[in-house]
């Protein structure tokens, strides 16, 4: 009983530092966060800014904490959010939301369940929406491409104010890459000290290459003298 109790107070201290924008909303990383919904908002002056996809140069740099903590901001500012796992090879987000993921994106672009059954409202703010990967597929870069896949992303479009997208990285498989071309921005997560410059710019140019939007590009784990970790957003010049 004890380990068991152990387990679950691990799993909510991981789930807090996931989302930290919620559960220490005053701490520097939060701060930083707001900055960067505000650098985002800020960029969609000329252009509506309806689907955000947040993607990273490999895997481990952080992409699916940054989407997270950027959709649980918005939905916190009022917009009505929904937030979907496109990793459909490593899924993470219903681990994050305490989510189960036995029906999700998977199923609805196979048709084999409705969006509106899926799509669950997070326990964090009434505004915010979830929808996990749901199992598993052979073929998510072929889903991705998908009519279906269309569709769904033009009927949620009328439905919610931001879609916020959790995409697999650049350099691992196409998933990316097909998404950044359906979407209105694309945001480039790199691990500083980490992701190597060659890679970094390997990942903007597939993205490039698939007409995409690049916002900018989020620092994570920058360090500052005071030894605090945030994350520092650079805007990309159009």
């Amino acid at each position: 009983m004890a380990r068991k109790k152990q387990s679950f107070k691990k799993q909510l201290e991981q789930r807090a530092r996931k989302l930290v924008v919620s559960a220490n909303p005053r701490s520097v990383v939060s701060e930083q966060f707001r900055t960067l919904r505000s650098n985002i908002t800020f960029s969609a002056v000329d252009k509506e800014l309806k689907t955000i996809l947040v993607t990273s140069a490999l895997p481990g740099d952080g992409k699916s904490t940054v989407s997270a903590n950027l959709a649980t901001l918005f939905a916190q500012d009022g917009k009505r959010v929904l937030f979907i796992d496109a990793d459909m090879r490593k899924p993470t987000v219903q681990y994050t939301f305490s989510l189960t993921n036995a029906a999700g994106l998977s199923s609805v672009l196979t048709q084999q369940r409705l969006a509106g059954e899926v799509i669950r409202e997070s326990e964090i703010s009434p505004n915010l929406h979830i929808l996990t990967s749901g199992p598993i597929p052979p073929n998510p870069a072929e889903l991705l491409g998908s009519r279906s896949m269309t569709l769904l992303m033009n009927e949620m479009a009328q439905q919610y104010d931001l879609i916020v997208f959790d995409a697999p990285s650049v350099l691992s498989v196409t998933d990316a890459q097909i998404l950044a071309n359906k979407v209105d921005g694309t945001l480039l997560v790199v691990n500083t000290g980490v992701t190597e410059k060659d890679n970094v710019d390997k990942a903007k140019e597939l993205l490039g290459n698939a007409k995409a939007r690049i916002l900018g590009a989020v620092m994570n784990n920058f360090k500052l003298d005071n030894d605090h970790y945030y994350y520092q957003y650079y805007g990309t010049e159009e």
